[in-house]
């Protein structure tokens, strides 16, 4: 059964812009390695990123994989070249989720360009 996202309520909504070397990153992996992908940050105790090709979904492994934020809604539709930003929507689902989405967002990079790098 595929995760579904839209039946989560989210804390906060914000647009957020995805810097391209992350997102082509991420697409890559989900390419190369697999497709839905979870990946788990062994620099921030107890998360785990699910990437998928419509979200990806920060969760607690301590909590019962309660979500924690996600990256959704990607604008790509109007990227025209491999080197732009990507527009999103990232939900909160956690009042202090906000505080740690930029280090997540570097740990997958980190976590995938190992993985990468591996093949």
């Amino acid at each position: 059964m595929p995760l579904r996202i839209d039946n989560l309520s989210s804390v906060h909504t914000l647009q957020k812009v995805i810097e391209s070397t992350d997102y082509n990153r991420v697409r890559l992996a989900l390419r190369r390695i697999r497709n839905p992908l979870r990946v788990t940050l062994d620099n921030m105790r107890c998360l785990d990123v699910i990437l998928e090709d419509k979200f990806w979904l920060c969760i607690d492994t301590c909590m019962n994989d309660r979500p924690i934020l996600a990256w959704t809604s990607f604008q790509i539709s109007q990227r025209s070249a491999l080197d732009e930003s990507v527009t999103c929507e990232l939900r909160l689902y956690h009042v202090h989720s906000g505080l740690v989405m930029g280090e997540v967002m570097e740990n997958i990079g980190h976590e995938l360009q190992q993985r990468l790098d591996a093949l």
